[in-house]
């Protein structure tokens, strides 16, 4: 029998039906789901056709995790500490630099990324000893000036985690999902920290080559499924994983649609959604902008498409544009 996927059709109408649901406890909600199975036509049937532990998964609110309050939609902000990331690469790779932008971020934001190894397509891999050198001893200065804002690490390695969370970071962002490091699981088991578990096919010397699907939403819902639960397996607790489809690693533009448009079918994992696009080169494709830096306004587009689908974590480089954007976007939804 086919695997069936149950996505709930999100909604932030304020008429809202009789016998409508939230969303994760959010702000959006839906009395109706749409129905998949490979190969065939979807469907839309009514709440009473979807079992009820599908339902359960969809509608749980989602624990506060790293800091955060998931109940409405939250700003992460991107600092790159790297001298050949795709749109800001040099700029904050001096360690003053990148603790001065730490500042700025943090008012306008409402968790930091701090990554120092670029993930662009064609990036090389680093040595673990540089990309420690590049974050931890931001990290540490940061918390030693007294920053309590939530601290994401982005990075593969286990090692590189584990000095950040040494200094201080609360969430270890791994685009491979514990793939590209086997030890990185234990390390999130052990440690309790808040996981992020990213779709990517390949490398980022690799992924541009791999962007094949039979079908991108579904193989990517399984997937991230099959990942959340070997962190599972391993021991890490439900309420610290979150989940990232990966939009522009090993995907084309396409791909990167498709799964923006029914982002809302990942909410039957039961886990919190993260959603990275910024300047991404499909917003620059679609939106005739080749200049990375200059994809303000598309990028905004597709973050605001994707909290319209309930992604609770929304990863930018624009944090302060994001954060005005989203205030308008909520004050409108709870008129």
């Amino acid at each position: 029998m086919s695997k069936i996927y149950w996505r709930a059709i999100p909604l932030n109408d304020p008429a809202r039906s009789e016998g409508a649901q939230k969303i994760a406890g959010g702000w959006l909600w839906f009395d109706r789901v749409e129905k998949l199975t490979r190969g065939a036509e979807p469907g839309i049937v009514p709440l009473s056709e979807v079992p009820a532990d599908v339902l359960a998964q969809i509608t749980a609110p989602r624990p506060d995790m790293a800091g955060l309050n998931l109940s409405a939609p939250r700003v992460m902000a991107i600092l790159n500490t790297t001298p050949d990331s795709f749109s800001d690469g040099g700029k904050f790779s001096e360690r003053e630099e990148a603790i001065s932008r730490a500042r700025a971020l943090a008012a306008v934001s409402d968790i930091l990324d701090i990554g120092g190894e670029s993930t662009r397509p064609g990036a090389d891999l680093i040595a673990r000893g540089e990309e420690i050198a590049r974050t931890k001893p931001v990290i540490a200065a940061l918390r030693h000036e007294g920053l309590t804002i939530p601290i994401s690490i982005d990075t593969r390695k286990s090692h590189v985690a584990d000095a950040a969370l040494e200094a201080g970071a609360d969430l270890i962002n791994d685009v491979t999902a514990m793939e590209f490091d086997p030890a990185m699981v234990s390390l999130a088991a052990s440690s309790q920290a808040a996981l992020c578990l990213m779709h990517m096919r390949g490398t980022p010397e690799t992924m541009n080559g791999e962007a094949v699907y039979d079908d991108v939403l579904l193989d990517v819902y399984d997937y991230l499924e099959a990942r959340r639960d070997a962190a599972l397996a391993a021991g890490v607790r439900p309420d610290r994983i979150l989940l990232d489809p990966g939009i522009g690693f090993a995907k084309t533009a396409e791909h990167n649609l498709a799964l923006t448009a029914r982002l809302s079918l990942f909410h039957t994992l039961g886990c919190p959604i993260l959603y990275g696009a910024s300047r991404k080169r499909f917003v620059g494709t679609i939106g005739q902008e080749p200049v990375a830096a200059e994809r303000l306004g598309g990028s905004l587009a597709v973050h605001l498409a994707a909290v319209a689908q309930g992604a609770q974590v929304i990863r930018v480089h624009d944090a302060a544009q994001m954060t005005q954007a989203l205030r308008l976007w909520q004050a409108i939804a709870t008129a």
